[in-house]
């Protein structure tokens, strides 16, 4: 009886945990069913992102492969890429060869270009012995050409003709031999040549325009254009010049150096002068300079009496040589540069003469690479290293630049460097030389 009444009772308890089973497996079925419908995973295009897709397919615009989004509709990249994925201003993916430096002893024939200017040091002034009127100016132009006794200008002085005056009363009324002398000796130190005296005395009439003659032959130019007288330009030397210790320029200039500049001088016709003023300063014909222009790194490699080989730009075959007189350092506008003189006597060069010399170097130190593997930014130079399959921009310490070589001062004798650098410069940006990558 007892057992039958235990029986009873199990059979509703095990129904009921039937119902309750089945109840949760219900709700958990549909909770999983709305989690994984809110997690479905969208599609876009790499190339354009605003198209998103609930299934995989190909981009309606430029027809690539749709790619799977996060949920977050981020585009999921493999890990893989990321260095990949750089801006290409700090690197550049590219299948360029590489090559890597050359080192050694090198013998070099660097190209320099100069010009030929006056020799200051030997010029000549003229200037007035007495206050007067300019009568007469010869002289038309700065820098003309002038030669030895070629008459200047008729001055016209008061105090010249009383002197005269003097000297034909004293000649012709008293025979006293010490003061016709002593008139002929003012005359003298008034400018006055011994020719024009005795002419005085001869004829009895002083001379109302006293010239004035050039004492050398050479080129005249006024005192005040001196003082005021441009640059003369050096063109660069595109093997001697550019780039060299990252100092690049298209031309350098030579300061307090005559120019040939042709124009109209200033000094005119009744323009009243001062006694003893200089009015004109010529510079001695067959005494010149040539003056080369040298980046500070090529002319460490020279020195005070070194010979140098040099020709004319006009016919390479008029070879002359000389000797360094004078190694300037100069730094002007921002700019570094060095200027060597070689001084002239008795040449026949005409003042504003390009030259080319060639000054041969020896390097035993760097490694070099051609120039085609350096990108010149400004005073910065930059080479490619290859890294991890892609490419760096690595800023180094540049030497001389010498037959399409570039000397390299810094240690990069292992690394793989692209083979030609202008290919990996991106138009539209900046390289981008991280701190850690300078050296």
């Amino acid at each position: 009886m007892k057992r039958n009444c235990s029986n009873k009772m199990l059979i509703p308890l095990i129904l009921i945990l039937l119902v309750f089973s089945c109840k949760e497996k219900t709700e958990n079925k549909s909770a999983t069913a709305t989690h994984t419908h809110s997690e479905e995973t969208k599609y876009t295009c790499p190339m354009h992102p605003k198209i998103i897709r609930d299934k995989p397919g190909t981009c309606p615009i430029c027809g690539m492969d749709l790619v799977p989004m996060s949920s977050s509709h981020e585009l999921i990249v493999d890990s893989s890429l990321l260095p990949l994925l750089k801006p290409v201003n700090e690197q550049v993916i590219s299948t360029l060869p590489t090559i890597t430096a050359e080192s050694g002893t090198r013998i070099h024939s660097v190209p320099v270009q100069g010009i030929i200017t006056y020799d200051t040091r030997k010029q000549v002034s003229i200037s007035s012995r007495v206050a007067g009127r300019i009568e007469s100016m010869y002289i038309k132009y700065n820098y003309q050409p002038v030669r030895k006794g070629q008459l200047i200008m008729e001055i016209y002085s008061p105090d010249l003709a009383a002197a005269q005056r003097e000297l034909i009363y004293i000649n012709s009324s008293d025979n006293n031999g010490l003061m016709l002398q002593r008139a002929k000796q003012r005359l003298s130190l008034l400018g006055m040549t011994p020719a024009q005296i005795a002419q005085v005395i001869k004829t009895g009439k002083p001379l109302y325009r006293v010239p004035v003659y050039s004492n050398v032959s050479g080129y005249i130019v006024e005192k005040n254009a001196v003082a005021n007288a441009p640059a003369t330009a050096i063109p660069s030397s595109p093997g001697g010049m550019d780039g060299m210790g990252g100092d690049a320029s298209t031309a350098t200039t030579v300061p307090q150096q005559p120019v040939v500049n042709q124009t109209p001088v200033v000094t005119r016709e009744g323009q009243y002068v001062s006694a003893g003023e200089a009015i004109f300063t010529i510079y001695e014909a067959n005494n010149m300079i040539a003056a080369f222009s040298l980046a500070p790194s090529l002319a460490s490699e020279i020195e005070k009496g070194q010979k140098l080989i040099f020709h004319t730009v006009a016919n390479a075959n008029d070879i002359k040589t000389g000797t360094i007189g004078l190694i300037e350092p100069i730094q002007q506008n921002g700019e570094r540069f060095t200027i060597v003189r070689v001084y002239l006597s008795n040449t026949d060069l005409q003042p504003g003469r390009l030259l080319t010399a060639n000054i041969p170097i020896v390097k035993t130190g760097g490694s070099w690479l051609p120039e085609n593997a350096v990108v010149q930014l400004g005073r910065k130079a930059v080479v490619f290293k290859k890294e991890n399959n892609v490419f760096i921009p690595m800023q180094v310490q540049t030497g001389i630049r010498a037959n399409g070589w570039v000397q390299i001062l810094d240690s990069i004798a292992d690394w793989q460097i692209a083979k030609n650098a202008s290919y990996l410069v991106d138009s539209e940006s900046f390289i981008r030389i991280n701190s850690n990558n300078l050296k």
